[in-house]
């Protein structure tokens, strides 16, 4: 890999791990500066595009004090991939809930502009006690 090229996937990988510090920070004003404002989201089966989908994300009801911890993160060209773990405190227990994830993203010109992925949802909402401990057989 050349110098310039590590040069940007070291800048991409700045970009998504400031992303992923909104979180905790919750200060999405900054989501302006690092992802597009017809950004295109993929997961749970839906396809979103906008600026408002991250930002609602970041500000989910009755979670707060998000803490994030990057498991993993691998950067090349114009896309990094990350597997991270979201730590909330649930407003209404004040129990730590932890959320599991693996998101794919593609940059352009420094800017989120793609990405896919996945978070463990049904964990977070078997741990906040909204679903059962074990998923039925049907």
């Amino acid at each position: 890999m050349s110098d310039a090229s590590e040069a940007v996937s070291e800048r991409n990988a700045d970009v998504v791990r400031r992303y992923l510090r909104v979180f905790e920070t919750r200060q999405v004003d900054e989501l302006k500066d690092l992802v597009a404002d017809d950004v295109r989201v993929h997961g749970a089966g839906q396809d979103l595009r906008g600026r408002r989908h991250p930002e609602g994300a970041v500000l989910t009801p009755g979670l707060s004090r998000c803490r994030v911890r990057v498991d993993e993160l691998f950067a090349a060209g114009d896309r990094v991939t990350a597997a991270f773990t979201l730590t909330y405190t649930h407003d209404r227990t004040g129990r730590d809930l932890t959320m599991t994830g693996v998101k794919s993203y593609r940059l352009h010109e420094g800017r989120i502009v793609e990405f896919w992925g996945e978070t463990d949802l049904y964990g977070l909402l078997r741990q906040a006690g909204l679903v059962p401990e074990e998923i039925p057989e049907f």
